[in-house]
């Protein structure tokens, strides 16, 4: 049949049309095609890839493939509490803190923030075209392990001591993070360090975690089992330390067997940065000859991508048939969904975030979450003789104590930059503005000497800028020119750990620095350099060789009196050379007195009241670092007791006869049992961000009623930990013994200082009315109760409603295990009914005969109140079936 000139022309126009709009999807590689089902682009883009390029893109610094224009990526990101390593961001408190704010539902919030601050920094750096490490969208938070033991200088990454508190605050920060978006993840979250894994930091490499099973599945499981099952988690990190036998990235239990079969995770396993070494490098496990064996057995129990660079053997190790390509293609293709689903193979306009501006970052409203963040961690551990709140009509008040001026201290580890900081001594002097505030620093946290900082004492050069010249060379001689010249004004201290370059272009390996400068001596007397660098320094002072130091004294570091007169110049040249992988140098100058406190408390007779703001910081506790005086040891500490001489500082106040309130900023529990006499009224502080110094006063003046509960148990001291021996070295035994007996709330028999959940208020709660609750239950189906509870004060204020579990037909079981617990405002006077869920897993326990736990029937007692003190809470019997 013949058209008409009329409709053929139609019919052109139509298809002319129609091969239009065709065009403008048409890409290259079926991969591109975001209209395709998920699975095909991947096997579409696997088939187009080479073993090189396939290998390349299973490492954390994923490399560039061209002929498929796809650009290089790191999957390295931090969001601990806030967007980390990349420039400016909402510092939010340090992970301990906000799990003191028992409040899930906030911290959602502040990881919803945060996510916003993520995807515009990486729009952001996608359009300057800055794929580098830092900038991209899948971060290795949160951090669930169990904080087991007080000693363990990484413990302030996690949310505490108990499994279930863990669980909830690890299932916000993971719907934080990854959105709710049906097609895209708006980051990618990653539950680490999977598993047994918590300290001790010095012999992680080489440490063999041994558990009980039912250690293993009650206590060290659950969190990770729930963000897999319930969280839909995308990333899950494998551990350094072995376990049973078996590194952790290639154990088969625990990867293969009850991460994948078990739970039925099919995410991305990403190991811990350089852990695959790990498996053969001498005096880590050493339980593989050579890296192909290593990386053959990583990949075939199912660690994906790593963090390092040793899956680059896996090209030999095809070639020598320890692995097949299509072995590697499983994980590869893990690897790449990844990349689908966080959208970076499709069209910047189909994501959801594609619009966040970078101005959001840092912005009025994330900060003022900061705040109250910040506010709700707060927590009031004692408060004798209602010495809190202080009165803003107080004349004259003394803030002593090194945390009080210290911002670096506030930001926690792993950390973003904040805008600005507030310090405690800026808040107290903001909130009482007509009230005369003099400070006294007294002491170092753990030094005995009072060092005075003389480093604006430094010049570049004759004339020069303030500060030191630092010269980079991208090879360890120090020769040609160097990579980067800059001047620092601040403070010689750089470190490459955690993955970061010292300056912008400075290689991570194999590098070489000189620091040169005028000392421009500001009195007459002895002035003391401090040097400190891994693989050794030269220090060179006035001409002359001061010192050539290498191996454990150089990384110690060590201190140099020189005699200066006063207005004359001494020039200073330090030089380093990295021979290994790790990159640390430090140098310091200060005048240094001996800590003696009868001058500083006589200045201190008129004051009406003492604020001290004291205990820890990052610096002292951390992630292997080489700290080793006064109880404090490779990032962990040794002791749990406060630093010597800040208890002699604190009973020198106390001698004054003023009221002393201790704000402790810490970032784990210490034992202040024989310290409690020497203060009125105890603060905990934790490491509080940003806008910690704003909190702080708020508290202690009265403008916020506190209702941080503690995440962690505060021991009286070392022996009440079982199993821990306090005596030298022999100190690691104790901390090494996985076994829960004796540790935390959960399992210890002794009384605490202060028990786990515990927190004060300026208003009082009771909770008179029984719970009322069926005699017999369906333990499949849990429980759903209502708990009446009153504020009995004047004051408005905030309970933490807790409810513990205890099953009674085992004596092997927990003492008790927190199963619920609810933030509520109650006005004065008022009540509230507060629901509350019991899940199944609260009846839930290890049984021999399957691999895991299961629903227990039996006697039973709920434990309900504002603690996990049983002297302070109410109980109720009841039988499930």
């Amino acid at each position: 049949m013949k058209l008409s000139m009329k409709y053929l022309f139609l019919a052109l126009t139509a298809l002319t049309f129609f091969a239009s709009c065709q065009s403008t999807k048409t890409v290259k590689y079926p991969f591109r095609d975001p209209d395709l089902p998920l699975e095909k682009r991947i096997d579409n883009l696997v088939s187009l890839l080479s073993l090189d390029e396939k290998v390349g893109l299973m490492m954390n610094s994923s490399k560039a493939v061209p002929r498929l224009e796809i650009p290089a990526y790191d999957w390295w990101n931090e969001a601990l509490h806030g967007v980390a390593r990349a420039g400016k961001a909402t510092v939010f408190p340090q992970a301990i803190g906000m799990a003191a704010t028992w409040n899930t539902e906030k911290h959602y919030e502040t990881f919803n923030i945060i996510s916003d601050e993520a995807r515009a920094k990486y729009n952001e750096a996608i359009a300057a075209d800055e794929r580098g490490r830092y900038y991209g969208l899948s971060f290795w938070t949160p951090n669930i392990n169990i904080f087991r033991d007080p000693r363990w200088g990484r413990g302030q990454e996690t949310y505490g001591e108990d499994p279930y508190l863990t669980t909830q605050f690890g299932l916000a920060t993971v719907k934080g993070l990854q959105g709710d978006d049906s097609t895209y993840f708006k980051t990618h979250a990653c539950a680490k360090h999977y598993a047994v894994h918590s300290g001790p930091e010095w012999n992680r490499h080489s440490y063999d975690a041994v558990v009980s099973e039912r250690d293993l599945w009650e206590t060290y499981l659950p969190a990770f089992k729930a963000l897999v099952q319930k969280g839909n988690v995308q990333e899950v990190m494998c551990a350094y330390n072995a376990f049973e036998g078996k590194p952790c990235c290639g154990s088969d239990k625990l990867l293969q067997q009850i991460l994948r079969d078990d739970w039925g995770f099919d995410g991305m396993v990403v190991s811990d940065c350089w852990a695959i070494n790990d498996f053969y490098e001498k005096d880590h496990h050493q339980t593989h000859e050579t890296p192909e064996d290593a990386v053959t057995a990583a990949v075939i129990a199912t660690t994906d991508l790593e963090c390092g660079t040793a899956y680059e053997h896996l090209i030999a190790a095809v070639k020598a048939n320890l692995i097949s390509e299509a072995q590697i293609d499983v994980s590869l293709r893990r690897v790449l969904r990844g990349w689908f689903q966080l959208g970076m193979f499709d069209p910047p306009e189909n994501s959801p975030w594609h619009d966040l501006s970078y101005d959001i970052v840092a912005s009025d409203k994330h900060r003022q979450q900061a705040l109250d963040v910040a506010r709700q961690s707060m927590t009031l551990l004692k408060n004798d003789r209602q010495t809190l709140p202080l009165r803003k009509d107080l004349k004259r008040i003394a803030v002593v104590g090194a945390n009080a001026t210290d911002s670096l201290m506030l930001w926690g580890n792993y950390n973003g930059t904040p805008v600005s900081t507030v310090t405690i001594l800026d808040g107290i002097r903001q909130k009482v503005p007509g009230t005369e505030v003099i400070f006294e620093r007294g002491s170092d946290l753990v030094d005995p000497w009072v060092k005075t900082s003389l480093y604006d004492s430094f010049i570049a050069k004759e004339n020069g800028k303030k500060g030191l010249e630092v010269a980079f060379y991208n090879n360890n001689s120090l020769e040609g020119d160097p990579v980067l010249t800059t001047i620092n004004g601040l403070g010689i201290e750089y470190s490459n750990r955690g993955g970061t370059a010292l300056a912008q272009g400075v290689h991570m390996e194999h590098t070489s620095t000189r620091i040169s400068g005028i000392f421009v001596a500001p009195y007459t007397g002895e002035v003391v350099f401090k040097a400190n660098a891994y693989d050794g320094y030269v220090l060179k002072i006035d001409g002359k060789e001061v010192a050539r130091k290498q191996g454990e004294s150089a990384i110690q570091g060590e201190e140099y009196v020189i005699k200066v007169e006063r207005g004359k110049s001494y020039p200073i040249i330090m030089e380093h050379r990295q021979m290994g992988k790790i990159n640390i140098i430090g140098l310091s100058v200060y005048r240094k007195e001996r800590a003696e406190f009868s001058k500083l408390t006589a200045r201190l007779k008129d004051v009406d009241a003492i604020i001290y703001v004291g205990g820890l910081s990052p610096q002292l506790e951390g992630e292997e670092m080489y700290v080793d005086f006064d109880g404090f040891r490779g990032g962990d500490r040794t002791a749990i007791d406060l630093p010597e001489v800040q208890r002699a500082l604190l009973a020198a106040l106390r001698k004054t006869g003023k009221p002393v309130t201790f704000v402790l900023c810490t970032g784990s529990s210490l034992a202040l049992a024989q310290d409690e006499s020497n203060y009125d009224a105890l603060l905990c502080a934790w490491y509080a961000g940003e806008k910690a110094g704003i909190a702080v006063a708020d508290v202690l003046f009265g403008d916020y009623n506190p209702a941080g509960r503690l995440p962690v148990t505060f021991y009286k001291s070392l022996d009440q930990l079982d199993n821990a021996l306090t005596k030298d070295d022999s100190s690691r035994q104790g901390f090494e013994n996985y076994d829960m007996q004796g540790r935390t709330y959960r399992y210890m028999k002794d009384k605490p200082l202060y028990a786990f959940g515990h927190g004060l208020s300026f208003s009082k709660f009771r909770y008179d009315k029984p719970l009322k609750v069926p005699v017999q239950i369906d333990g499949k189906n849990g429980l759903e109760i209502v708990l009446p509870v009153e504020n009995s004060s004047a004051v408005d204020g905030e309970e933490v409603v807790q409810v513990y579990v205890r099953r009674n037909d085992d004596p092997n079981a927990p003492n008790k295990s927190l199963q619920a617990f609810q933030r509520v405002a109650v006005a004065a006077g008022q009540k509230e009914q507060v629901k509350l869920s019991i899940g199944a897993e609260a009846f839930m326990f290890y049984d021999r005969s399957k691999r895991g736990l299961t629903l227990k029937p039996g006697n039973y007692t709920l434990l309900y109140g504002g603690t996990s003190d049983e002297g302070n809470l109410k109980s109720v019997s009841v039988q499930v079936l």
